[in-house]
């Protein structure tokens, strides 16, 4: 069975421990078997590529996977670094919502 998790592709967060504590993106990919998600302008590392017919070789710079649990959601009021609850609102909907400023996530 697939693990739960609140941050979901596209989610804004920050990074809260590691190398690159502090900076700010947003969420490309989570990969559920490793507890790991892609986040754009974070974690970059080079990688040393052979030329192919489509591209030419040398070191190129993407992002790597990081931890689940090194990073937080950006929270919507004020970008800070905050955890998530759910909550069900009266037209019966399930949402996230920031617990550091109480607003609704998923509009």
């Amino acid at each position: 069975m697939a693990k739960k998790f609140k941050l979901k592709k596209g989610d804004d967060i920050v990074v809260v421990s590691g190398r690159d504590k502090g900076k700010k993106g947003s969420i490309l990919r989570v990969n559920r078997e490793d507890d790991r998600v892609l986040v754009d302008g974070v974690n970059m590392v080079k990688r040393h590529t052979r030329p192919s017919q489509t591209q030419p070789g040398g070191i190129v710079q993407k992002e790597a996977e990081i931890h689940i649990s090194n990073v937080a959601l950006a929270d919507p009021k004020d970008g800070m670094a905050t955890r998530i609850g759910y909550r069900i609102l009266e037209d019966g909907r399930k949402v996230r919502f920031a617990k550091r400023s109480g607003e609704v996530i998923d509009v």
